[in-house]
């Protein structure tokens, strides 16, 4: 069977999570009624055996109790209370061992608070964090707390710049939410941050298809065009051909505004003018006909 790591719930005491330990400890012992013995009115025992048998009930309480003690610490702590003959003995031990560490933790953990910032964790990762070293901080030196207040003057601190809008516009509000409504509210607001930025996702995907598409569908455009520009340029150049040189596609020409000089009337030139061509041909019929009658 391998060692149990965890006893009664309660992680063994370490180097690390003394004052968290502790607390569990103190728990547990008064809910198995061993706390007495440990740091409370029955820490000495018995002189004398008496009717009631108390000296025993004190030594089968006292045994649970250091039992309880050496099996939920590691075996490193374990030597500094090995040879404690009383609880109350071991207990005191391993206040005092942990005390002398207290002001180094304290300050390893007042540096870890001024230097941390969200960075790639969630809102939620990164309150519980801030909270979890104030916490400790408290503990070892419970005669400066961190209030709410400095809370969140330190989560503001640390968190990433794309909250400073949201921010701002927070701490203009009249009254200010609780620490848990703060948290609340960037929880929403970072959850709102990512169902835009999938939104905005999805549009270039789409607009990532449609320029790939469009290239397919451009070929087709250009060729269809292409035609179509060669059928009008057809279609003009038959209309070009027609006698006077007149057109009848005056989508991309000009109405002449001026009069024709041979014929008087606006709207054409006097070399494009039909009833010049009338009258020359007209002219070639009479000189046909008087030189058959002379021949007469």
């Amino acid at each position: 069977m391998t060692d149990l790591q965890v006893v009664g719930g309660i992680k063994k005491l370490n180097n690390q999570n003394y004052n968290t330990w502790a607390t569990c400890m103190m728990s547990y012992m008064q809910g198995q009624d061993l706390w007495e013995v440990v740091n409370g009115n029955e820490v000495t025992q018995p002189e004398a055996k008496d009717a009631s048998g108390t000296l025993r009930k004190w030594k089968i309480k006292a045994g649970k109790a250091m039992c309880a003690l050496k099996t939920i610490i590691e075996e490193g702590v374990l030597e500094h209370i090995r040879d404690s003959k009383t609880p109350k003995e071991a207990w005191d031990k391993l206040v005092t061992l942990f005390s002398k560490k207290n002001d180094t933790q304290l300050q390893l953990l007042e540096s870890d608070l001024l230097l941390v910032a969200q960075r790639d964790m969630t809102v939620a990762q990164y309150f519980h964090k801030v909270k979890s070293i104030c916490r400790e901080i408290s503990e070892l030196d419970p005669t400066a707390p961190i209030g709410e207040t400095r809370m969140k003057r330190i989560i503001i601190h640390g968190l990433r710049p794309e909250f400073r809008g949201f921010i701002a516009a927070v701490q203009g509000w009249p009254n200010q939410p609780s620490l848990v409504e703060f948290e609340n509210l960037f929880a929403g607001q970072e959850a709102m941050a990512k169902q835009m930025g999938g939104v905005s996702l999805k549009g270039e995907e789409e607009a990532l298809y449609t320029i790939k598409s469009r290239g397919t569908y451009k070929q087709h455009v250009m060729s269809g065009s292409k035609r179509n520009d060669e059928k009008v340029k057809n279609h003009q150049g038959e209309g070009s051909s027609r006698p006077g040189g007149a057109s009848k596609n005056h989508g991309n020409s000009k109405r002449f505004e001026g009069k024709c000089y041979n014929y008087g009337k606006k709207g054409h030139m006097a070399k494009a003018c039909w009833s010049k061509k009338r009258s020359v041909e007209s002219n070639t019929a009479t000189s046909n006909t008087k030189e058959k009658s002379e021949d007469d």
